[in-house]
């Protein structure tokens, strides 16, 4: 294995600047180093935090995931990775079984060769194949599923990794769902719902502990009826990702949902589409024309269809609403890796993968690493 040292590091939360060594794929130091140690990247300037995780996202650079082949994935890889992300979870909107199979084996081949210069694919997130029709947003909703016992079962998977679904508990057979899900050992996460209290009451005892885009595509908060969003933020178990774009979520409201759940509950997503990357323009994607102006989507039946920032995005915003590095950190990598059972990413600790991002002062991606290895470098582009 090579040894690679990323000295002169500001890691998020620590004072003063350290030095960084990974050999091959893992952090073996975090301290000051003394004498040569193989490749050496000076990351004086730069802050140093742990490489974005993205669990929800359907595509980039006119890629969409439900249609692309592996060079496609690739392509939406090298893109994250040109944003910070280190790891990222292919995201499919409501599609026929054929088109599921079809797919599931392209993820599968992609990670098996996913050593080019790109974020990791570590799994896949099905969202909403048992949605609300009523709360489908720019779902498609011809393609969504009731519940009668064996649905689970017929969803293909992959050979390895996360497997993490988007449902409504109060579909049809929602909180037996909920329940063969967690047995089976998915992420059974809450979405695309106007589910009551007593639902959701049941669906978390089942298994249910993550809420999908906050505020989005679910009944809001009332004083006189809690709704999906206020039975979230005063449930103390409950975690839920949210898209911070400006435009899915007032920064006003993102900064109340933030602070009032405390950082530890809350991860953040892109929820991006096929579209990001492009700018402004007109697209066809999901069978429907999507158009994107000022960085706002809207499908042909009005509806915002999904976003197109990156990660990097997200962070930016948050850090412009006063949240700190360590807070951001645990918002991007952190609890995102603990979402998916990912015990050796998210931090920055000794023995786990060294998946870093390194920022400028303006918040901008000057290197990304991924397993130890420099995946993107914007000072020799």
């Amino acid at each position: 294995m090579s040894r690679t040292l990323f000295s002169n590091a500001r890691i998020a939360g620590v004072d003063k600047e350290t030095d960084i060594v990974a050999d091959g794929e893992l952090i073996v130091e975090i301290g000051r180093v003394t004498g040569a140690v193989g490749d050496s990247f000076d990351c004086s300037g730069l802050a140093i935090l742990p490489g974005f995780i993205d669990v929800h996202i359907h595509g980039a650079m006119g890629v969409d995931v439900n249609v692309a082949d592996v060079d496609g994935l690739l392509e939406i890889g090298k893109f994250l990775a040109r944003n910070g992300v280190t790891s990222w979870l292919p995201t499919l909107v409501p599609d026929s079984d054929e088109s599921y199979a079809r797919v599931i084996a392209v993820i599968d081949r992609m990670m098996e060769i996913q050593e080019e210069p790109v974020a990791r694919a570590v799994g896949v997130h099905y969202e909403g194949v048992f949605a609300n029709e009523k709360m489908c947003g720019a779902l498609r909703p011809q393609f969504f599923k009731k519940f009668t016992g064996s649905e689970v079962n017929d969803l293909p998977r992959l050979k390895r990794g996360v497997h993490m679904t988007t449902f409504a508990p109060e579909v049809e057979g929602g909180v037996g769902l909920a329940k063969e899900l967690t047995r089976q050992g998915w992420i059974a996460s809450i979405g695309h719902t106007k589910a009551d209290i007593d639902t959701l009451d049941q669906a978390f005892a089942a298994g249910a502990r993550h809420l999908t885009h906050f505020y989005n595509a679910m009944t809001g908060l009332h004083h006189r009826d809690v709704g999906v969003v206020g039975w979230a933020l005063t449930n103390p178990d409950i975690t839920f990702d949210v898209i911070a774009d400006g435009v899915h979520v007032h920064p006003k409201m993102l900064e109340f949902a933030c602070r009032t759940k405390g950082i530890e509950n809350v991860s953040l997503i892109s929820d991006s589409i096929s579209a990001a990357g492009m700018g402004d323009g007109e697209f066809e994607i999901w069978e429907e024309r999507i158009s994107v102006v000022d960085g706002r989507t809207k499908n042909e039946r009005g509806s915002i269809a999904g976003s197109v920032i990156s990660m990097l995005d997200a962070v930016k915003r948050m850090r412009s609403l006063g949240f700190s590095d360590v807070e951001v950190s645990r918002m991007a990598s952190g609890n995102p890796a603990r979402l998916i059972g990912a015990n050796d990413i998210g931090s920055i600790e000794i023995g786990k993968r060294a998946d870093l991002v390194a920022l400028d002062h303006e918040g901008n991606v000057r290197l990304t690493i991924v397993g130890g290895r420099v995946v993107y470098d914007a000072r020799i582009i």
